[in-house]
């Protein structure tokens, strides 16, 4: 009998399930995820899994241009290291999250270990970003990314093609909504950073 994975049973929507009972560390987590190696996770601070569905090729196209500029600036720019969606960082609230793209300054990064580093290092990236697919609820990113800004995020961006729109994050301040906007400025937590909205709002 051929055997089912779970990235074959689950919706088009992500979903969640309670794991205080099974999931108590980060190995046992990671160990999860190295078993379905086709199916993303996160971990919610209330020991919910959330099993995210996988993006289609636009959503995945528009994403990959997000991480090269990111990670162009940052090669440029010399002062921390991009990420992409595959890495996870554990919030302060405990808390596991994989933003779809992210940057960490040097000064902050050289102060993890080499296990945290090769693991799931529990920090929060001063910059992260999470670009609206087709199957997310809208409510849900922007809880997300507020939560970001709760653990220590110092500038969040929600991108939305969907509606043309973007959600700025910035810790004390209120919520910036940009209609269709032509760039998005990261100054000053990325200085010179300008990333143009429109080559994703088709």
């Amino acid at each position: 009998m051929a055997r089912t994975r779970i990235a074959d049973t689950i919706p088009l929507v992500g979903f969640k399930l309670n794991v205080q009972r099974v999931i108590v560390d980060e190995e046992q987590f990671l160990n999860l995820c190295n078993d379905n190696p086709d199916t993303k996770f996160e971990l919610t601070a209330r020991k919910e899994l959330v099993i995210v569905p996988p993006a289609n090729p636009e959503t995945g196209h528009q994403n990959a241009g997000l991480i090269a500029r990111l990670y162009l600036w940052a090669e440029k720019n010399g002062r921390g290291r991009s990420f992409d969606s595959n890495t996870f960082f554990k919030l302060p609230n405990g808390a596991i999250r994989s933003p779809d793209t992210a940057w960490i300054s040097n000064k902050r990064y050289e102060t993890l270990t080499l296990a945290e580093r090769t693991g799931i290092p529990p920090i929060c990236p001063e910059f992260v970003a999470e670009l609206r697919s087709p199957n997310d609820r809208l409510h849900e990113l922007k809880a997300k990314m507020e939560e970001y800004i709760e653990n220590g995020a110092k500038l969040g961006w929600l991108i939305d093609p969907i509606r043309r729109r973007v959600y700025i994050y910035r810790p004390g301040e209120p919520v910036e909504q940009l209609d269709n906007p032509e760039y998005v400025d990261g100054s000053p937590v990325l200085p010179g950073f300008k990333f143009r909205t429109r080559e994703i709002f088709h």
